[in-house]
């Protein structure tokens, strides 16, 4: 019997969480065929989230839970969840329904019967959401597949179903940085396409902010293409060829009509855009370096803080004591995997 793991990446979701269980118990009874581990994922909650998720894996020992010690952001839980998963599929989706779960025997069959090696959802409306958040995400997948080799497909969702190989590959990608929509691309593997209409949240409000999604453009932009990198020279090029021949101009005029160098205000006005062009490509490679700067310190993906299972990843240990019960739970549950 093939094994589903259900990653499950929250943060502030106590009102979504008895309402994510029922869901996902729910569907996992329409595919009896098949055993199931749900991943819930705490990413540094301040609310009640994990009081609810205690809750529901108590009365669950399906339910397997990871609790980070703060907030490493969606991209650490979604690593924490493929690398501690057991399941022959891997699944991951969002806290908040907008992923529907009766998507999964579709899933299912696309690897199965299709011989897909993943199967990701994309959303083919965005009713429900703000026109220029709209606009602005269509335009950052038209400029990621033009400024990279990655192909990033309009609308995609990080909701889908991959096989173990496509988890294990993913899982080699061990950046601190981490871009999971560059990085599910860049792996290859065949992936078939789910469309579907847009789901309103059901409960709780979104965690992403205008601000939030553009700092990820800028991360997904930063490390998947050297564009920014290439654009910046060019630009650098251009302004010296450009100065070069206005140099001559006033040396010319000069020496033919000795007329007085004038116009301070224009002078002023290209001293500014020369600077600001300057600050603007610092900045580009700023990005470049910090990143790498990062990377060097080698530091964790995450830290966890609490969990009722035994991690697969060596290097994270519990900060907290599992309670006995949580463990024996476990462990009665994880007896059958092989």
């Amino acid at each position: 019997m093939a094994k589903v793991s259900i990653i499950v990446p929250c943060h502030n979701e106590q009102e979504m969480i008895p309402i994510l269980y029922e869901a996902l118990d729910h569907e996992s009874k329409q595919l009896s065929d098949y055993e199931f581990e749900f991943l819930l994922v705490d990413d540094g909650s301040r609310d009640r989230t994990m009081e609810e998720i205690r809750k529901v894996a108590a009365k669950d020992p399906r339910v397997h839970y990871i609790s980070f010690s703060r907030n490493f952001g969606k991209e650490g839980a979604m690593y924490a969840g493929l690398k501690n998963a057991q399941g022959d599929y891997c699944v991951i989706m969002d806290a908040d329904l907008q992923d529907p779960p009766a998507l999964l025997k579709q899933m299912i069959d696309a690897i199965e019967i299709e011989g897909y090696d993943s199967c990701a959802t994309r959303r083919v409306t965005r009713a429900g959401e703000p026109p220029i958040r709209s606009f602005f995400a269509r335009q950052f997948y038209k400029l990621m597949n033009k400024a990279s080799d990655v192909d990033m497909v309009d609308g995609a969702r990080d909701y889908r179903m991959m096989t173990r190989p496509f988890v294990n590959a993913i899982l080699q990608m061990g950046e601190y940085n981490r871009f999971s929509k560059g990085i599910f691309g860049w792996v290859g593997f065949k992936t078939k396409w789910l469309e579907y209409e847009n789901v309103e949240r059901v409960a709780g409000e979104t965690k992403w902010s205008f601000w939030k999604l553009f700092k990820y453009a800028i991360s997904g932009i930063v490390s998947f293409s050297t564009v920014p990198l290439q654009f910046a020279s060019a630009f650098g090029m251009l302004l010296s060829v450009v100065s070069f021949f206005a140099i001559i101009f006033i040396v010319v005029r000069k020496m033919m009509f000795g007329d007085p160098v004038a116009g301070w205000p224009s002078t002023i006005c290209i001293i500014m855009l020369i600077g600001g062009i300057q600050l603007l490509s610092i900045g580009i490679l700023g990005q470049y370096v910090s990143r790498t700067y990062m990377e060097v310190k080698e530091r964790p993906i995450y830290l966890c803080r609490e969990a009722n299972f035994d991690l697969k990843d060596e290097k994270q240990m519990p900060l907290v004591a599992t309670a006995p019960s949580q463990k024996s739970n476990s462990k009665s549950h994880d007896g059958g995997i092989g």
